[in-house]
């Protein structure tokens, strides 16, 4: 018996020493909230949980995933939307050929030659259907109208968060967790466990190409496609690898430590990373209960090659809630988040 709580206690000790010094640090709980870029700021009402937002370089249209994950079922406003951030008076729902049980994650814009050669332009979007997670493939229209191409499902796309497009067919998916929406999924985010991945689709068939990450999250590639960029949420780091355009291997460069919770990367014009997140776990959690608890926002540039970083946009939430991402586009920076109803347009000067 003695020896079984001896055992017991070692448990209770290792667990206690894992939330001193991975959890408690990673919530960010202790971190000062500035007013930072939030100066002229306009509040563009889409639809509950604008969760990811990339805009088209080439139409300067923002696309906007929302899911009002709040409803706890499938509603009818979940879908893509897209604007103007230029001329954001009319917002239109472009996802109409979709499954009826929609419910849109991370998106990614891929734009280049189609097997005839001719110019086309993809939309990924991960959904999270009752029957389980997938990516579907878009062709983007005229004023981005969406129509449904694939859906694609795989065993080694387990619990999918964003998704990068590097092909017509072929992309990169970050599987936040190993256990999923589970209880043991909760238990792996409340320890911090290493055991987030990253899964590589190349058109026939999804494998596993890096993993070791603390709830993997936001995932994005250069403008050549041969560095590919992952961060993980709780681990607040993101992490940089050269990117084997032939196969989709990937090695490891470097990895930059986040002050923040990172969630999803978006590209400047310069090349620089673009990651929004939260500021508090805790207070991020608290808003998810109550809507009307404060969550603060941060937005950060990083400089991929040498790590360095600064804030473009801060706010305590009155703004917007637990930034998830933030677009710039064209003088403006494009701020979403995972329960509010809005995107943020604000002036940004780079």
């Amino acid at each position: 018996m003695r020896y079984w709580l001896w055992a017991v206690g070692l448990i209770v000790l290792l667990i206690a020493a894992r939330l001193a010094y991975i959890v408690i640090p990673a919530s960010g709980a202790l971190t000062p909230v500035s007013e930072i870029g939030t100066q002229g700021c306009e509040r563009i009402s889409v639809a509950p949980g604008t969760e990811d937002v990339t805009v088209d370089p080439v139409t300067g249209l923002a696309f906007v995933s929302a899911q009002d994950r709040r409803a706890g079922a499938m509603a009818q406003t979940n879908g893509i939307y897209v604007f103007d951030p230029a001329d954001p008076s009319r917002v239109t729902l472009v996802s109409n050929d979709s499954p009826a049980d929609f419910r849109p994650h991370g998106i990614s814009l891929w734009r280049g030659e189609g097997p005839d050669g001719a110019d086309i332009a993809r939309l990924f979007v991960i959904s999270h259907p009752a029957g389980g997670s997938r990516v579907l493939i878009y062709d983007i229209g005229e004023g981005g109208a969406l129509v449904h191409l694939e859906t694609v499902s795989a065993p080694a796309i387990r619990s999918p968060n964003d998704v990068v497009g590097v092909g017509p067919r072929q992309f990169y998916i970050t599987n936040d967790s190993y256990f999923g929406d589970t209880p043991m999924g909760y238990l792996e985010a409340f320890l911090g466990l290493p055991l987030g991945s990253v899964a590589y689709f190349d058109g026939e068939s999804a494998r596993i190409v890096a993993d070791g990450f603390i709830y993997t999250n936001g995932i994005n590639v250069n403008a050549a496609s041969d560095r590919l960029y992952v961060a993980a949420f709780l681990g607040r780091e993101v992490r940089v690898f050269e990117r084997s355009p032939s196969d989709g291997a990937l090695r490891r460069l470097t990895s930059h430590r986040m002050p923040m919770g990172a969630d999803n990367i978006e590209i400047g014009p310069d090349g620089a990373l673009y990651v929004g997140g939260g500021v508090d776990v805790f207070a991020f959690l608290a808003h998810a209960e109550d809507p009307e608890a404060l969550a603060p926002s941060v937005v950060m540039r990083l400089d991929p090659d040498t790590g360095e970083r600064r804030t473009v946009f801060m706010n305590d939430g009155s703004l917007i809630n637990s930034a998830s991402v933030g677009a710039v586009h064209d003088g403006r920076l494009l701020v979403g988040a995972v329960f509010d109803g809005h995107v943020l347009v604000c002036p940004y000067a780079g």
